[in-house]
């Protein structure tokens, strides 16, 4: 019951790092800081605007919802 509760009221981040593309990927940083000068670039941004889970996904071809999982740490017990 606690943890229905917490997932409703936590802050979740809707933001992706460049740490976050390492973890994700297995790549290296490298690659990362390439990828995410990519996105930004794809979609006009200043380099003080974020890049969001849902563009990284969109571009990279991944699932929203697994990444979005990862990068806030919940677990998700419908994949089991």
């Amino acid at each position: 019951m606690f943890n229905i509760l917490y997932h409703c009221f936590a802050m979740h981040r809707l933001c992706i790092y460049t740490q976050d593309v390492i973890f994700i990927t297995g790549r290296s940083e490298s690659y990362a800081r390439d990828l995410m000068r990519d996105l930004r670039l794809l979609h006009r941004k200043d380099r003080h605007q974020l890049v969001a889970i849902s563009e990284f996904c969109e571009y990279v071809g991944l699932p929203y919802r697994q990444v979005f999982n990862m990068i806030n740490r919940i677990r998700d017990d419908t994949s089991m």
